[in-house]
């Protein structure tokens, strides 16, 4: 794990050193330094959580402007745990309400920020430097077993003949193995998935049999032919003052963003 905290007035913020500073802005948001309230409290970027609207507005303005980055260059998707993928060329419109349906989002405008929502999903942030294109994806243990990493990769290559082994990805926080007890229908997803490999994606913790999304994420990136992969190891769960977890919280949690832009 290579990352450095950051502050802006009250908005808290990691980065790692593997993404080259000069090339794109980035930013995995804590959940502290804005307004929202209650198990929301306080930078909640959600707007499906039961926040007020101005609440998240408000918050997710205050994190565009931690990093220097206008609001109004917000491109996001409505996560529905798939693979399908929103290529964009210009800023979503602030008149679209509702976001198109997508896990992955990717650009090679310096005009776009691309931005995600999370609470123990998996964030995964996809550069490359040499094509100057970026891309982010959400992958819970649907995705995950979906290979949704993978697909990110390959959205890079069939957009911007992005070649594997020049994009740097960073795994970013969230529910960490330990904490993440799975049931009978995970566990065959994961097997169907990952074949001979499996068993060390499932440990068992006690009695119970657990999901390492990290590992699970990272052998996805490698077999997509990713070298260059930094993982924070930060746990939601564990850490939730710090981050939002939905299963720390029994669900009733906000969602703190990633952000991802290339710089011009």
């Amino acid at each position: 794990m290579t990352t450095h905290t950051h502050q802006s007035d009250q908005i808290r913020y990691l980065n790692s050193e593997l993404l080259p500073d000069e090339l794109v802005t980035h930013a995995f948001f804590t959940r502290q330094g804005g307004v929202s309230t209650g198990a929301l409290a306080s930078l909640n970027v959600g707007l499906t959580v039961g926040d007020h609207a101005e609440n998240v507005y408000h918050n997710r303005a205050l994190a565009f402007n931690a990093v220097g980055r206008q609001p109004e260059s917000l491109s996001d998707s409505w996560l529905v745990h798939g693979t399908d993928a929103v290529v964009y060329q210009q800023p979503r419109s602030p008149a679209q309400k509702t976001p198109p349906q997508a896990d992955i989002v990717l650009t090679d405008n310096p005009e776009v920020t691309l931005f995600m929502r999370y609470a123990d999903c998996v964030p995964i942030v996809l550069v490359d430097p040499v094509r100057r294109a970026i891309a982010l994806v959400h992958a819970g243990w649907q995705g995950t077993i979906k290979k949704a990493a993978q697909a990110g990769v390959s959205q890079l290559t069939e957009n911007y003949s992005s070649r594997p082994q020049d994009v740097l990805a960073v795994i970013g926080p969230s529910i960490g193995p330990e904490n993440y007890e799975v049931g009978p229908e995970v566990i065959t997803g994961v097997k169907r998935a990952f074949g001979d490999v499996a068993d060390q994606l499932l440990p068992a913790y006690g009695k119970s049999t657990h999901f390492d999304l990290w590992a699970a994420n990272q052998l996805v990136l490698q077999q997509a032919g990713v070298e260059q992969i930094d993982l924070f190891e930060i746990c939601t769960f564990a850490h939730a003052a710090e981050w939002f977890s939905h299963r720390a919280s029994g669900g009733k949690t906000g969602r703190f963003g990633v952000l991802l832009a290339l710089k011009d």
